[in-house]
């Protein structure tokens, strides 16, 4: 059984299904669950009922044949791993209509990622709060993350000034970017970078639409 002080080593398509599971398990929870069996959670995910298991082996013994797992416990154990134990505040550069939506959404702060400030150089948009977030110029970056004690950011603004934006959050810290331009972002080590990128996915979909094709398991590769 591993050490549950220390966090295993997981791979980043492990990582993205412990998030599906951990969402998968609130909804359970929701309706009175107190118990799921991989099965239930393999076919209320779309992943298969072995890699669920070897997925939830990392964990430890917390589930039981015939009886399944412990929501609560399980919830704990993925919510430690994907690091959802604490509060993440997180900043936003580029208050368009992208930016504009995720700050009014709601959810970021529910689930621990509160937007706690947004950026622009937009002076009609400066000192305009929206869905209660205060925005900033971006020159205020470094001052506004130090006080709020942010981790992460998100980029929202055009292409071409995405690498600029995020030499800036490098600058001011942040250590995890998550980026909605669609360009290749270069960071230093020790920076992470995730990127959205809407064209990607709708092209795999297509790709998955075509008669005779399916896409085959993602190869894991281990992450921290």
């Amino acid at each position: 059984m591993p050490d549950r002080s220390e966090t295993p080593k997981v791979s980043q398509p492990a990582v993205r299904r412990f998030s599906l599971y951990y969402r998968t398990l609130l909804e359970a929870q929701g309706a009175g669950a107190v118990s799921i069996s991989s099965r239930e959670l393999a076919e209320r995910t779309g992943v298969t009922g072995v890699q669920v298991r070897k997925d939830l082996s990392l964990i430890g013994s917390l589930g039981k044949r015939g009886l399944g797992y412990p929501i609560p416990a399980l919830m704990r154990e993925l919510g430690r791993i994907l690091g959802l134990d604490r509060r993440w505040p997180v900043v936003l550069v580029g208050v368009g209509s992208l930016g504009t939506a995720l700050l009014n959404n709601v959810r970021f702060r529910r689930k621990g990622f509160p937007i706690v400030a947004a950026f622009d150089i937009d002076a009609v948009k400066i000192g305009v709060p929206v869905g209660g977030t205060p925005i900033y110029h971006l020159d205020l970056l470094p001052h506004v993350v130090r006080q709020q004690e942010a981790w992460i950011g998100i980029i929202t603004c055009s292409a071409d000034a995405a690498q600029l934006v995020c030499d800036r959050m490098v600058e001011a810290g942040l250590q995890a970017i998550l980026t909605y331009a669609p360009v290749t972002l270069e960071v230093p080590p020790g920076v992470s970078v995730r990127q959205v990128d809407t064209l990607v996915e709708l092209e795999t979909l297509s790709f998955v639409l075509r008669p005779g094709r399916e896409l085959s398991e993602d190869v894991d590769r281990p992450v921290g």
